[in-house]
């Protein structure tokens, strides 16, 4: 997500980027965003993720990596209507995967202790 947000506002300092960066990420067959909302995101950004989840909606398949129940999604993407809207294209036709508690960083480093 940090990554997707710089190339975001990279691509809005060139003529056209804007559109050519959403026709790019939206082209993807499987996108993945990890560290999804770590950091609440800003207007422009909530704005492009909207853009991005309605083209990419039905069409392709996006991954969303968290440490966040979805339940706190909509509060982290501002909670007013684009969070609604963002939420409406992700959750519809979506399959959930939760690992619980496991914490894979944890396990590696008591193996290699």
């Amino acid at each position: 997500m940090p990554d997707l947000e710089e190339a975001w506002v990279a691509a809005q300092d060139t003529p056209g980027g804007a559109g050519k960066f959403l026709r790019k990420y939206a082209a993807f067959t499987l996108l993945v965003i990890d560290e999804w909302l770590l950091d609440r995101p800003t207007e422009s950004m909530r704005t492009m993720l909207l853009e991005l989840m309605e083209r990419r909606y039905g069409e392709t398949s996006t991954v969303f990596c968290t440490q966040y129940q979805q339940k706190d999604w909509h509060h982290r993407l501002g909670a007013g209507v684009h969070a609604d809207a963002i939420m409406d294209r992700i959750i519809h036709n979506t399959t959930w995967v939760d690992t619980g508690t496991y914490n894979m960083r944890e396990q590696t480093a008591l193996a290699s202790a």
